[in-house]
């Protein structure tokens, strides 16, 4: 996170190149520009003997004869066929500059199209000055000032804010460049005279494998661009269907969390993949009343570490768990929606009451709570408990309500692509971006090697 973060300042240093009117039709000048000039040095070369022999001073137009040979036609379609080739090498092995020059180009269009723009008329001069011409020009006097820089693929769009007529359309380009950019906003900042927009391209390229998942420093590493750091924005809400990847992203994170000092508490009141875990860790828990007692039991635990620490010779005010060198404590709640409708009226307030209180309190004593269900409906996670979940998951094929129970109305573009484990993160900072969960190897036993954490842990 910290090269990622390192990233995002070192593009925020430089402009990058302004958009132009003119940068509509960037891609075609660009190429047929390129290709002119590969043309004409390809010919300079198969020519190069007579070049040298040329005198220039002999050179009249009355003696010029044009006579083509096999040779001529052969070094002109050498010529073509060579430009064209190393066109498409240039294609191939830089493709982020030709990327960036698409960039600009749609960017050009967006104002153009939309018309973001003022023209003036002016009147134009005919070929002869003394006669009167009523032919009236138009040019371009207001073009905003956007500019455009890409580097490790982390796009900057820098949109300068002038007061303008268009600055309400200019604040709010998040879902524009998203779909037309094909990129996701990371970052969105506010600054006295501009606003930059921080996306980034091509999401799944930074998805990491299950052995690069590495809990460390108050931080979970999920993906190379995104990282749970639970000492800061604490609690985990993961919402995911069938088929979704949600069991295994819960099994990444639980033997990511037992690779470090957490202890944890894993509920599963389906008893289903998560439950056989009890076989080879403790604190596992499948039945009611056992799930009940292990909440009540998380909470006891809670506030007796906060009366310890305050306790402790070397506790200072304000500082967490990590600074007294304690370990983080994790309650991960898997079918949450599905245990609360087990329950009577009166048991669902009761676990409801401890576990705002978790989410409430739990932060500085290093208590966090990873919940996760099919869909976080508002009738068990009432009471302004769902806003605490700084960090949300949702996985798989949601609906439109889905999308808003988990972030509440916002102003993004939802979509849906056929790939297990992929879905949507808001990871603290109100910016939703694509988020693809770690890479499971085909046939990965999970409780073969959750069993040889917890025998390493043991020696």
């Amino acid at each position: 996170m910290g090269n990622f973060r390192l990233e995002v300042e070192t593009i925020k240093m430089y402009k990058g190149h302004r958009i132009r009117a003119g940068d509509q039709h960037l891609v075609y000048h660009f190429v047929l520009g390129w290709l002119i000039a590969l043309f004409i040095g390809w010919m300079g070369i198969f020519y190069f003997p007579e070049l040298r022999q040329f005198d220039l001073s002999k050179l009249s137009f009355s003696t010029i004869e044009i006579a083509w040979s096999v040779k001529d036609l052969i070094c002109l379609l050498g010529s073509f066929a060579l430009s064209g080739a190393m066109m498409l090498l240039y294609i191939h092995f830089f493709q982020g500059h030709w990327r960036s020059l698409w960039h600009r180009q749609k960017l050009a269009r967006m104002i153009l199209e939309n018309h973001w723009y003022e023209v003036k008329q002016t009147q134009s001069e005919g070929f002869f000055k003394d006669l009167t011409s009523s032919r009236n020009k138009e040019s371009i006097s207001y073009f905003p000032k956007i500019y455009y820089r890409m580097k490790d693929g982390l796009l900057s769009i820098r949109v300068q804010i002038s007061l303008g007529k268009y600055q309400d359309q200019l604040l709010k380009l998040e879902k524009k460049l998203e779909s037309g950019l094909y990129c996701e906003l990371v970052e969105k900042e506010l600054k006295d005279s501009y606003v930059e927009y921080i996306l980034l391209y091509d999401m799944i390229a930074n998805r990491i494998g299950i052995e690069e998942v590495v809990a460390e420093n108050g931080t979970l590493q999920l993906m190379k661009n995104q990282v749970w750091a639970y000492d800061s924005l604490p609690h985990m809400l993961i919402a995911g269907g069938t088929g979704g990847g949600k069991t295994y992203f819960l099994l990444t994170i639980i033997q990511a969390l037992l690779k470090s000092d957490a202890e944890l508490f894993i509920l599963d009141p389906k008893n289903a993949d998560l439950a056989d875990l009890g076989t080879v860790i403790p604190h596992v828990y499948s039945q009611k009343e056992e799930i009940t007692v292990c909440v009540e039991d998380f909470y006891e635990r809670m506030m007796a570490r906060s009366k310890e620490m305050k306790e402790m010779p070397n506790y200072k005010t304000g500082e967490n768990y990590a600074y007294l060198g304690l370990p983080p404590n994790f309650l991960i709640f898997d079918e949450y929606v599905a245990y609360m409708e087990m329950l009577t009226t009166k048991e669902s307030a009761v676990v409801l009451n401890k576990l705002k209180q978790i989410v409430m309190l739990g932060r500085q004593s290093g208590f966090f709570l990873i919940l996760a269900c099919q869909r976080p409906d508002a009738k068990y996670l009432g009471d302004g408990i769902r806003d605490q979940f700084n960090f949300r998951v949702a996985l798989g094929r949601m609906s439109e309500l889905g999308y808003s129970m988990m972030y509440g109305e916002v102003d993004k573009n939802f979509f849906m692509k056929h790939i297990k484990g992929r879905g949507y993160v808001d990871t603290g900072g109100s910016v939703i971006s694509e988020f693809y969960t770690p890479l499971v190897p085909k046939g990965y036993d999970f409780l073969e090697s959750i069993k040889q954490v917890a025998q390493s842990k043991e020696k």
